[in-house]
């Protein structure tokens, strides 16, 4: 009696099944590659979007990094405005001392001549 079970025979052990197994690793290759050349095409389509994006930013100052410099530049400003006040306080006390009236008193620059 010929059974499923012996050798050779059966549904699993037909030969397009074997030979089937064989190459269905090689058969899933392109569907996994398709994926890594998919990735690979969506990073070459959106690289430039991603080097002007990056230009446009390097170029613009956006509202902070503005305010930040002008309230950069006015701290500065004020700090030459004291320097010269305590260098005109000094010179306003040795002139005093020698009876000599005191130089003129420094005045703070206007606004669009402080901040520039």
């Amino acid at each position: 009696m010929v059974g499923c079970h012996e050798e050779g025979t059966g549904p699993l052990r037909s030969q397009g099944y074997t030979s089937l197994m064989r190459f269905l690793p090689v058969l899933a290759l392109p569907l996994l590659s398709a994926c890594t050349v998919a990735s690979t095409a969506v990073d070459v389509v959106t690289l430039p979007v991603k080097v002007v994006s990056k230009g446009v930013d390097l170029a613009t100052t956006s509202q902070s990094e503005a305010d930040q410099k002008r309230g950069r530049r006015m701290r500065e400003a004020e700090e030459r405005y004291g320097r010269a006040l305590r260098d005109w306080d000094k010179a306003c006390r040795k002139a005093t001392a020698r009876g000599e009236p005191c130089p003129e008193r420094p005045e703070m620059a206007p606004e669009n001549e402080r901040v520039r």
